[in-house]
């Protein structure tokens, strides 16, 4: 991999994140993780109009740097390391920091009501909820509104429980918000990048919360609020704030609020229509309104030192931007397990909790996104993707431009999986038998194996990986008397059984939900793959309820599987799900020689083994590759037939 060096504009800077290392000495397989740069490059040449620029970082030095494609598709511009991207909501988390710096000044209180700071904010009401069901009364004209239980705060603001929310058709994706409320929302306080953010925040203070303070995480305009108090209690316009305090500290030379004309040639262009004037996406001159939600561009470099600087607890290179324990506050989980969850970003069903600013991984037994637990991340409706490990000290960090929100997730899975699948584990000597080998048929292992969710041992699923994606949910959340179905999959096993979208599930089994925690309730949802779940669901307008049965699936976009045949008289493995893993290529079968009694190896690349596991009667039903501490350990699944030699 050639070394690429980035001339940087301003001060000197340390040169770890700037030169790529050796992949070898950072503890990656420099074959695997061509594999990112081979992903990346097979779908620009499908003709995606999307570039993207990728960069690993592990251990404070940089392990890959990889523009791809077009930044502009049409004009045929080559994407470059330093290409300048609209990050859309990766916004927060900057905006975030720069609230915690506040407080750790101790000019700003994380549980101070906001109107000590804004008092246009003061005495917000909120819309009443059906006392029976807990949920907003939101149909009612004029609405019917209350006092607030207290007040919203600062932590509020930052953890997405302040009861604001996000106006539609802004914010214009199905799994938020789109009641009255939310259109109300968009009606009259709109984002205008011509206006300053006070009269904005302004606007904001007639409307009311649609939930109660610190009861219900909804993703919302919070953030945007936040910009406007750092105005006022640091007495800088928000971009002033962020230039001094954050920006030029850390030399993030290409972040801001809008593009300068000696930088416009790198600003990358959204395929399609362009952006209209007063759009988040119209950056080319200079903005009025400083979007702490949505509004900054940025380059993969700059937010790669951002990160950087949290993953070393708040500084980089001498500069010391949050404490230590600030910045472990705001990356653990600060969402108590009852809270109610409006959306589909955070809760159980997905692993996912929120800190102050930043979306946790909580439980790798429901999270889709591979790393330890304590991993946080998030993305940008423009599509963008970061990630953090603190435990494997590892930073990801994707960006593309695009305005189709629904395909971001397709290249999100890529640079959540593809890293850690490149990743090595230290290895476990393993003799060769000394006696003779007794083989068995080659016969006997063909088939399929399921490996569940991740590609790397280093995030090791059970084989129930992606929590209720086996049922074909794909988005739930939990109510007083159950889990309100939210979207099932298209075509899946849930969507075929007759499962729709507001089905309320009230009992699994002949067991009721009410009264269970929702993580104990994903966990029954969850099970093995070809078992019958029972659902019993109410549905809206009909009276009495439903019982659905249907058989848990696997989902191949999801999972890692190895296909095991017989080829020329070898044994050979090929990857066949989403990912390749470990020397098991896809499209590409490797033939394996034999190790020892039911055991095989690659005899080059790094050596796989691949061990086959017998049942008491002797039967072949699963599969481990590289038996030991980092095993990871697969399920035949469908038994095939060998192929002629």
């Amino acid at each position: 991999m050639a070394a690429l060096t980035l001339c940087l504009a301003g001060g000197a800077l340390a040169d770890d994140l700037q030169t790529v290392s050796d992949p070898d000495s950072l503890g990656f397989s420099a074959r695997r993780l061509a594999r990112i740069t081979s992903w990346f490059e097979a779908h620009a040449k499908k003709g995606d109009p999307s570039g993207f620029v990728v960069a690993i970082a592990r251990g404070g030095k940089l392990a890959y740097l990889q523009p791809t494609g077009f930044a502009d598709y049409d004009k045929k511009i080559p994407m470059r390391p330093d290409s300048i991207f609209r990050i859309g909501s990766m916004s927060k988390q900057i905006t975030s920091v720069a609230t915690m710096m506040l407080v750790d000044e101790g000019k700003l209180e994380l549980d101070a009501p906001v109107a000590q700071y804004l008092p246009e904010l003061k005495d917000m009401q909120v819309v009443k909820t059906d006392p029976a069901t807990g949920d907003a009364i939101v149909d009612a004209i004029p609405l019917n509104l209350e006092p607030a239980k207290r007040a919203m705060t600062i932590r509020d603001l930052l953890r997405n429980t302040s009861g604001l929310v996000y106006g539609q058709p802004y914010f214009a994706d199905p799994g938020f918000g789109n009641t009255a409320i939310h259109v109300l929302y968009a009606a009259r306080a709109p984002f205008r990048r011509d206006k300053p953010i006070a009269p904005f925040v302004a606007s904001v203070g007639t409307l009311p919360l649609l939930h109660q303070p610190g009861e219900v995480w909804e993703y919302s305009i919070g953030f945007d609020v936040l910009g406007r108090v750092i105005e006022v209690v640091s007495g800088q316009t928000f971009d002033q704030f962020l230039q001094s305090r954050l920006f030029a500290p850390l030399h993030m030379v290409d972040s801001g609020f809008s593009v300068p004309a000696d930088k416009l040639a790198r600003l990358v262009a959204v395929p399609g229509a362009q952006p209209p004037p007063l759009s988040d996406g119209d950056v080319g001159k200079p903005q009025t309104f400083f979007s702490g939600g949505g509004g900054i561009v940025s380059t993969v470099p700059d937010f790669l030192r951002f990160c950087q600087m949290l993953l070393n607890g708040g500084e980089l290179d001498g500069a010391r931007i949050l404490k230590p324990e600030t910045v472990r506050l705001m990356t653990t989980n600060s969402l108590p397990p009852d809270m109610h969850l409006a959306g589909h970003e955070a809760g159980p069903a997905y692993g996912t909790g929120w800190g102050l600013g930043f979306a946790i991984r909580t439980n790798p037994d429901f999270s889709l996104i591979p790393g330890a637990v304590g991993s946080f991340n998030w993305q940008g409706s423009w599509g963008t993707f970061f990630s953090v490990d603190p435990v494997q000290k590892l930073i990801l960090v994707m960006m593309m431009q695009r305005q189709q929100y629904d395909d971001h997730g397709f290249y999100f899975n890529a640079i959540r999986r593809l890293p850690y699948a490149a990743l090595k584990v230290p290895e476990v000597p393993a003799p060769r038998a000394s006696g003779p080998i007794n083989a068995a048929p080659l016969i006997e292992y063909v088939g399929r194996y399921d490996f569940g969710g991740s590609a790397s041992s280093l995030d090791r699923q059970p084989l129930v990986a992606d929590g209720n994606s086996w049922t074909g949910l794909e988005s739930v959340v939990a109510e007083a008397d159950g889990l309100r179905v939210i979207k099932p999959v298209d075509g899946g096993p849930a969507a075929r059984a007759g499962v729709l979208a507001g089905d309320l599930i009230t009992a699994i089994g002949d067991r009721p939900i009410k009264g269970e925690t929702p993580e104990a309730a994903f966990r029954r949802i969850s099970g093995p793959v070809n078992v019958t779940i029972k659902l019993k669901i109410i549905r809206q307008k009909q009276a009495d309820p439903l019982v659905v049965a249907f058989a848990r699936e696997a989902v191949p976009s999801h999972s890692v599987q190895l296909q095991v045949r017989v080829a020329d008289g070898k044994l050979v493995v090929e990857a066949t799900g989403r990912w390749s893993i470990l020397d098991f290529d896809k499209g590409q079968p490797t033939p394996v020689a034999v190790r020892s009694n039911d055991e095989f190896h690659v005899e080059s690349g790094d050596h796989t083994r691949i061990a086959f596991v017998r049942d008491v009667a002797g039967k072949v039903i699963g599969a481990v590759l590289n038996p030991g501490p980092w095993e990871q350990r697969g399920a035949l699944r469908q038994i095939g037939q060998a192929l002629a030699e």
